[in-house]
């Protein structure tokens, strides 16, 4: 790639995440992915409370990425391969019916790395499927399985986070920042707006474009994609020219 990239991605969509670190985003007329779990939705969970209906119009309006998440918030590894599916279904039904017919396009595999077959399931409904592994993505990338960090795990660790922006910038790569709520508590899985905006400041400093998971992915379409043998065509992608 000709620049570095850097995603903004919010797991199951706490109101906050949004509200905050959405407004975060907006304000210098960036967009984040949103990977929401339509069986929580008005619900209080861990992560803190999720979305409302209302959200959904913020989110458009201010043109976020919305991606799935599952219905029903299953666990990646734990579930059937089969009712995983039938929990994306759901999903898919749901956001159908509260906004207009439209449809997911990428999605986050909760809790847990998936099953072999969950993961080709996966595959075959989504353009790019994101994961965990607390770096970024360069070189050859699985489309199905691609490689986030997740802001709370290393929250008390600044200089770390930092030093993964940089070598981000250096690698060309794909930095896929994940985290849950933003707000001045934040639960165990979520982080404060100050250290938000301190990343998303030193991600900007680092030169980087900063996408949503869907306008990235569009942004390396052009790059060669090899097919992996057994699995969902196109899911390896070269980020290097």
């Amino acid at each position: 790639m000709e620049k570095p990239i850097i995603s903004f991605t919010f797991d199951d969509f706490p109101r906050s995440a949004l509200l905050i670190g959405g407004a975060l985003l907006h304000d210098r007329q960036f967009s984040g992915t949103y990977y929401a779990s339509f069986g929580l939705m008005g619900r209080k969970a861990p992560t803190g409370k999720i979305f409302i209906r209302e959200d959904l119009n913020r989110l458009v309006n201010q043109k976020h990425e919305l991606a799935c998440h599952t219905f029903d918030h299953f666990d990646s590894w734990n579930t059937e391969p089969s009712e995983f599916a039938a929990s994306l279904r759901r999903n898919q039904s749901a956001l159908a019916s509260l906004l207009g017919g439209s449809s997911f396009t990428t999605f986050s595999y909760p809790i847990s790395w998936p099953r072999p077959e969950t993961k080709r399931r996966v595959a075959a409904r989504f353009e790019c499927a994101r994961g965990a592994g607390q770096t970024f993505n360069a070189g050859t990338a699985d489309l199905n399985y691609l490689k986030a960090f997740f802001i709370e795990q290393s929250r008390d660790n600044i200089d770390f986070i930092e030093r993964t922006i940089e070598a981000n910038a250096r690698a060309k790569g794909w930095l896929i920042f994940a985290t849950h709520d933003v707000c001045d508590s934040p639960t165990r899985f979520g982080c404060t707006p100050g250290l938000f905006e301190r990343i998303l400041d030193k991600s900007v400093q680092s030169g980087a474009s900063i996408l949503s998971v869907e306008t990235a992915l569009r942004t390396i379409g052009g790059m060669k994609k090899q097919a992996v043998p057994g699995s969902h065509p196109g899911a390896v992608a070269q980020l290097t020219a």
